[in-house]
């Protein structure tokens, strides 16, 4: 349709921008994000009205983790490209760690390329904005002056276009009037990650209405995010939530509390603050902490919220006593453990709690060492940490052993980890600051199932009741269901819910999962083997389990330390084996470069009182006794052999076309077999036949390199310079050729990261050419020349990495 034509051709026309900047890796990522482009959209429209809605350009409220500042740069890329005119796009934050990462996600895509465009004062601004900067980043705190000084124009154009991150409190008081008394002309749109809520008339009455919304569901359906749930562990000394003062939460609010305000919050809410900050209370908690860490489905890394800094540093200290008694209790067990396999994960789990470090990260203040000293309390050697170590570097590091921080209001917005998994909420929060809050972890990330919100202080029991402010107007209301966070309650019904829906499956194949479970070992291995030859009819069958099971898996995990969790575990463990032995029998092949690994590929059926067992063994393709085979094949589970032997073949294809891609015929061949079985066109017995055929084909061109007296490297260079009808002579001429080509190349221009600078890459390529052109029989016409010159450059490319590296170097022949 027409309107699909445009997205496609405005997506082309972002992608060539960024392509020229050297960044389209990174911009592709993103344009199929389809909310961002109706987003930029809208605003586009919007800002085509700009002197009828008098600069008031929107609100633009995508959920955190969903790519706004992504969405920034398409907004003033597309101005730039679409309407004539000298645009500034000034971008406002309210913390220096915001600033900084929006400008580094600016830089990533190479929309800006000037180091020297975050202002340092106002002083600085004022001389950016008279400069011709097309994107100037600045702290709404830059507008503000000396105590009794007047509030002069920084800048009265009326191309800067004003973009505000976040900052919902900073968008009505004192620096926002400044702001606007200093660019009297501009334009403003705002950018959020919480919805606006009753009492934010002041924004609209600035930007306008929302011109895009993107909310919580919507991202979590999209997969941009994953789904937050919290669970409620209030230890037995608490406060209250009805006796939380507002003024309390307002004061805490504001997160980045100096001295001073500490010290108010103490004597000001004496009682309130003493029950969060009791050391009986805070004891319960630290021991909570380490239990729950250790017992989580999925580990990740976890962020612990205090209420200020002293607790913050007070809740490192308990958690490290805890941390020494819980490895204590755990050599204890391994001691007296008779379990081998007990034991073995004993271990391991000490040696991953001797790894994991921790650290406090607050904000530095005046006297620190001497106030927190008199408290009891080293600050010091936390500091030099902060200090000396890129903490925020490490934390985001999956690898790195930096597992759990501390802090009370540092990175708390604006700081992105996405292996992030556990929050542990010790803190009186509410509205926007908590939504931001719990929004650290719900970042996308490799397997992470869900992010998961500990609430210690009782926050979330009136949560419905807060979100209830949200969203007025303009269809920003959170409707039932689309709310951020979700108790845990919900998803122990899903793990239900799936549980459920693989049981039917099974029973749907003949299988009873309650009788495995409840039958003897030996007797029980042959259901295992029964109910996996059921699933393995095709291959749709197949892969709705595989995926079923990964379903449970995964919410299994998540729910994790939940004492509901043991409900469910003999299924869940069951569903686990199953899908363990399918995977078995067709290994996933690693086709990136390490091509070394042999894949366990055939078992060997033994006899134990009348039940088969299998004993997993490796198998070299090329030595398979197919007649053994053969009767195997007709004496067994006929689907499971016939399996085993299709994952046998896959993993060696692959390697070999990896190898030599004129091969492709043969996995074209192979998938046609696979194609037809899946369609029913033929039987399992047939298929089966067709394969062991196949492997003996497959065999026989893996010798053909020997019998033509050629390497494996040569021999791909061989099949891609050959043409049909040479002479015997010609066959010669081309083959010396291959062989000497290699070796020419391997010696000189394979140097190390050719393929990263243009001038090694236009060495090898005229290298090839020069080479071929005096090489090559007369018989090759210009086209087929260059024909053949073009294919094995690529193959060179995509081959050799440079000084003895390639899929060759790593490669252990069957």
């Amino acid at each position: 349709g027409t309107c699909e034509k445009y997205k496609f051709l405005d997506m082309l026309e972002n992608f060539i921008l960024f392509q020229d900047k050297g960044k389209g890796s990174s911009y592709i990522k993103l344009i199929a994000k389809n909310h961002q482009y109706l987003g930029v959209n809208n605003a586009i429209e919007s800002f085509k009205d700009i002197k009828e809605n008098q600069g008031k350009l929107g609100v633009f409220w995508h959920t955190q983790g969903s790519g706004k500042s992504f969405s920034m740069i398409f907004f003033s890329q597309k101005i730039l490209r679409r309407f004539k005119g000298d645009f500034t796009f000034l971008i406002i934050t309210d913390r220096d760690e915001l600033d900084d990462q929006i400008y580094g996600n600016f830089v990533s895509v190479g929309a800006v390329t000037e180091k020297k465009v975050q202002a340092e004062s106002r002083k600085h601004l004022k001389q950016l904005l008279r400069e011709n900067h097309r994107h100037v980043f600045t702290l709404i705190h830059k507008f503000g002056t000396e105590k009794g000084e007047k509030y002069p124009e920084l800048s009265g154009r009326s191309d800067i276009i004003v973009i505000t991150d976040e900052a919902h409190r900073t968008q009505y008081d004192t620096l926002a009037m400044n702001m606007r008394t200093a660019l009297p002309n501009a334009a403003f749109i705002a950018y959020t990650g919480t919805p606006l809520m009753v009492g934010e008339e002041l924004t609209r009455k600035t930007f306008g209405d929302y011109v895009s919304i993107y909310n919580f569901k919507q991202s979590v359906d999209d997969n941009a995010t994953v789904p937050l749930y919290y669970e409620n562990r209030i230890p037995e000394v608490q406060l209250k939530n009805e006796d939380l003062n507002e003024d309390l939460e307002r004061i805490i609010e504001e997160s980045l509390l100096d001295e001073e305000q500490e010290k108010k919050l103490e004597r000001e809410f004496s009682r309130e603050y003493h029950i969060i900050t009791r050391d009986d209370r805070l004891e319960k908690i630290a021991e909570d902490i380490v239990s729950h860490f250790m017992s989580r489905g999925y580990q990740g890394k976890a962020m612990v919220f205090s209420i200020d800094k002293p607790t913050a540093v007070k809740m490192y200290d308990k958690v490290q006593k805890y941390w020494k008694k819980y490895i204590k209790d755990l050599r204890d067990k391994s001691e007296s453990s008779t379990n081998k396999e007990e034991r073995k994960e004993i271990k391991n789990k000490i040696r991953f709690m001797e790894k994991t470090d921790m650290a406090v990260v607050v904000s530095s203040e005046q006297n620190e060492v001497d106030r927190f000293k008199k408290l009891g309390l080293d600050i010091a050697n936390h500091r030099k940490r902060m200090v000396k170590e890129d903490l925020a570097t490490k934390f985001k590091d999956p690898d790195d052993p930096f597992r759990i921080v501390f802090v009370c209001a540092m990175w708390m917005t604006g700081f992105d980890v996405q292996p992030l998994s556990t929050i542990y909420l010790d803190k009186p929060m509410r509205n926007h600051t908590l939504m931001q809050a719990i929004a650290r972890a719900n970042r996308v990330f490799k397997d992470k199932p869900n992010g998961l919100i500990v609430d210690y202080v009782g926050i979330f029991r009136d949560l419905q009741k807060a979100l209830a402010i949200y969203g007025s107007g303009s269809g920003g209301g959170i409707k039932e269901g689309d709310t951020p966070v979700k108790p845990k309650s919900e998803l122990i019904k899903e793990l239900e819910d799936a549980i459920s829906e693989t049981e039917t499956f099974c029973k749907e194949k003949g299988i009873d999962i309650h009788r495995i479970i409840k039958e003897e070992k030996f007797k029980r291995v042959k259901l295992l083997d029964d109910a996996v030859d059921s699933i393995l009819v095709d291959e749709e069958s197949k892969r709705r389990y595989l995926s079923m099971s990964s379903n449970v898996k995964q919410l299994y995990k998540a729910i994790l330390p939940d004492p509901e969790a043991g409900r469910f575990s003999e299924v869940c463990t069951l569903f686990f084996v199953i899908a363990d032995k399918i995977r078995s029998l067709s290994p996933e092949v690693d086709v990136s470069g390490i091509m070394g690994k042999v894949e366990k590929l055939l078992d060997e059926s033994i006899m134990a009182e009348g039940y088969a067992i299998y004993d997993s063994h490796q198998i070299d393709l090329s030595q398979i006794d197919f007649e053994a085979l053969k009767r195997n094949f007709l004496a067994g589970k006929k689907h499971i052999e016939a399996e085993r032997l299709k994952g046998a073949i896959r993993s060696k294809l692959t390697k070999m076309v990896r190898l030599n891609r004129s091969r492709m015929n043969l996995m074209e061949k192979f998938q046609k077999m696979i194609d037809e079985y899946n369609a029913g066109a033929i039987n399992t017995e047939i298929f089966f036949d067709k394969l062991l055929i196949f492997a003996k084909e497959l065999n026989e061109e893996e010798k053909r390199g020997v019998s033509e007296n050629l390497s494996e490297e040569e021999l791909a260079i061989l099949d891609l310079l050959y043409k049909p009808e040479l002479t015997k002579k010609e066959k010669k001429q081309v083959k010396n050729a291959a062989k000497n080509l290699l070796k020419i190349l391997a010696d000189e221009k394979l140097v190390l990261d050719w393929r990263k600078r243009q001038q090694t890459r236009a060495d090898v390529l005229l290298t090839i050419q020069t080479f071929l052109d005096k090489e090559l029989p007369r018989s090759y016409t210009p086209e087929i020349y260059q024909e053949k010159c073009d294919l094995v450059y690529q193959h060179f490319y995509e081959s050799y990495y440079g000084t003895g590296k390639s899929v060759y170097s790593s490669v252990t022949y069957m």
